[in-house]
């Protein structure tokens, strides 16, 4: 049975938790609060899986392999502080009661829901479940990828707990992302004595906006984004040095690595400028035959619930790209409603919290069923299982199922 009163506890506590992706202290703290509740409901403590000063945390349910992934991150983009401006609290609205704070939505709720979720399964002889929660997920996952992926090569199925699309839609596709860095090189010079000796970066770099926004095709989907960009050392100078941020997102493989030989092959424009190009491939695309059966398997349980839930694709990147990525099926959106992620707004409905953890339990009753989803997965791109940090710290036999 869902405890829908122990739920929004946790979550309040979670969300007056604050722990922003980069800051370790903070992050430090978020683990411990995270296993401190997390043992609560499951009935154990987490493995924690250290990677570059960031704590990973890993229950496993059940016996035999882990056929299910449930996957969730603790971190946020908010900057320590920001309580002060965006208290957790719960308001009425037309729509009904909203509770706000910072991370609530994207995707604190998410985790609250899957312990919900793995306190009420019942005994699945055989069968087992990971949840992960990770620590770095809103930066691109540097630190928890591998552990991701070594996860999901031992699964026949991933649950993304990020929030839903727009009205609660499951998010059943997302752009795969790349991320670069480029530096120019040029020469500094005197602005007003003797300008044309020098060799001017923010030309140059303004060139370079012009050429990498060029590559967008936006018939498919494919979006190329100049962002952060600095340039110069003083007003009277020729800027010598100048760096851009680019950021890309496309529907398909395809699309990525065109885009990514275009960058490799980038020429400056300017004599005597130099361009150094770093960076790739963030997360691949999640494409939407990744996700064709779970989802019709939730639309299906939903209704139970008085959920007809409908099908998004989105720009979006969640590490639900790197599962799907290795030809894991995964379904993604499988958090509380509500809307604002990053944004001031930020919300969670709180009358969606208990019938959509009610969808997640009845998801994972029927995968760890012996009907089964849809399916085992293809080999996984060469991750072996077991691979990946923390591989050395698992336990032997898996533990019984006996959540609190």
């Amino acid at each position: 049975m869902i405890d829908g009163v122990a739920l929004l506890r946790d979550l309040v506590r979670l969300v007056e938790c604050e722990s922003p992706s980069g800051d370790l202290d903070a992050l430090a703290a978020g683990a411990d609060l995270v296993a401190e509740l997390g043992q609560r409901r499951l009935g154990r403590p987490p493995e924690s899986v250290t990677v570059e000063g960031r704590r990973h945390l890993r229950w496993r349910l059940g016996s035999g392999g882990g056929d299910v992934l449930v996957l969730t991150h603790y971190d946020t983009v908010w900057p320590l502080g920001s309580l002060a401006d965006h208290p957790c609290r719960i308001s009425p609205s037309e729509r009904g009661e909203a509770l706000t704070g910072p991370g609530c939505f994207d995707m604190k709720a998410g985790l609250a829901m899957a312990w919900q979720a793995l306190a009420a399964l019942a005994p699945a002889p055989g069968r087992g479940v990971t949840l992960l929660a990770t620590a770095d997920e809103e930066i691109g996952s540097p630190s928890s990828r591998q552990l991701i992926e070594a996860e999901a090569a031992r699964a026949r199925a991933v649950l993304v707990l990020e929030s839903p699309a727009a009205g609660g839609a499951l998010k059943t596709a997302r752009k795969g992302v790349s991320l670069y860095q480029v530096e120019i090189s040029g020469r500094a010079a005197h602005a007003g004595l003797e300008p044309e000796r020098g060799v001017n970066a923010t030309v140059e770099l303004a060139h370079l906006v012009l050429a990498l926004a060029a590559l967008a095709d936006p018939e498919r989907g494919t979006s190329v984004t100049p962002t952060w960009a600095s340039s110069g050392s003083s007003t009277n100078t020729v800027p010598a040095r100048a760096s851009l941020a680019v950021d890309v997102r496309a529907w398909t493989m395809a699309e990525q690595d065109r885009v990514d030989q275009a960058l490799t092959r980038l020429a400056p424009v300017l004599p005597g400028a130099r361009l150094e190009v770093r960076g790739g491939h963030n997360r691949p695309p999640f494409e939407a035959d990744r996700s064709a059966e779970l989802f019709e398997l939730a639309r299906r349980l939903g209704r139970a619930f008085g959920l007809e839930l409908a099908s998004a694709a989105v720009g979006g990147a969640s590490d639900g790209n790197f599962t799907a990525g290795l030809g894991v099926p995964t379904l993604d959106g499988l958090g509380a409603e509500g809307g604002g992620a990053h944004a001031d707004h930020e919300h969670v409905w709180v009358d969606s919290l208990e019938p959509r953890t009610a969808l997640l339990k009845a998801l994972l009753d029927h995968l760890l069923a012996d009907a089964g989803p849809p399916g085992p997965a293809p080999a996984a791109g060469g991750v072996s299982p077991g691979a990946g940090p923390g591989a050395d710290r698992r336990p032997g036999p898996s533990p019984v199922w006996s959540p609190a």
